[in-house]
Parts: C-alpha cells; sequence; structure tokens
C-alpha cells in the first residue's frame, strides 16, 4: 500500500485547507482510512478515519465540528477538509490505512502510512 498526502499550507486562523490522500495498492473495501497529526514535541495523535465501504465516519473531540472526512470512489481519493482552523491545528498531517476487521483507532493499530504534510495555522 502507498499513500501519499497533499494540500498542507500556511493559512490564518479561521481559515480553510483540504488535505487530500490517494492510496495504490489498496483493496478499499478491506481498509478504513484514517488522519492522524504530530505537532512538534508531542505524540502522533488520532484526528478521524472513514468505513472506505460504508462511509462511517469518527472524529476526535478537538475537531469534531470543524473538520469533515470524505471519500471519493470514482478518484480513489479520500479528503479531510479542514474549516475554522486554529494554531493548535498547526501540525504535520498524516493519513493512514488499516484493516477494517481491526477495530482500533490508535496508532499502533494503522500499519500503512504516506508522508505527512504540514499544516501551520498562523494567529
Amino acid at each position: 500500500v502507498q499513500l501519499q498526502a497533499s494540500g498542507g499550507g500556511l493559512v490564518q486562523a479561521g481559515d480553510s485547507l483540504r488535505l487530500s490522500c490517494a492510496p495504490s495498492r489498496l483493496t478499499f473495501s478491506r481498509y478504513d482510512m484514517g488522519w492522524f497529526r504530530q505537532a512538534p514535541g508531542k505524540e502522533r495523535e488520532f484526528v478521524a478515519d472513514i468505513s472506505w465501504s460504508s462511509g462511517s465516519a469518527y472524529y476526535a473531540d478537538s475537531v469534531k465540528g470543524r473538520f469533515t472526512i470524505s471519500r471519493d470512489g470514482t478518484k480513489n481519493t479520500i479528503y479531510l477538509q479542514m474549516n475554522s482552523l486554529k494554531p493548535e491545528d498547526t501540525a504535520i498531517y498524516y493519513c493512514a490505512a488499516k484493516r477494517a476487521v481491526v477495530a482500533g483507532r490508535s496508532r499502533n493499530d494503522y500499519d500503512n502510512w504516506g508522508q505527512g504534510t504540514q499544516v501551520t495555522v498562523s494567529s
């Protein structure tokens, strides 16, 4: 599985960004896709995930109501729409995949990772 995240950048507080991730060599129906982030000096944390087969999504409390994860089956791409960005959202954002049969949402449950994309939110 190869994952490539893109779409990061430098924005101001209150702005929006959309991250994209296009997995390859993946049997999509068997996987859940997730976004994690890691701020300087902090652990990598879960942001959101989505079941490729059902489309059901789950969010960390810190982003609920501001971020939306979605998938486009025609483009084999997942997105993370980030609205009302805050300086504390500044981090490297990673796209990840795990087998759908794995129930957890910790970073250890995800066994496929892409290179991250930097998101910086200025105040």
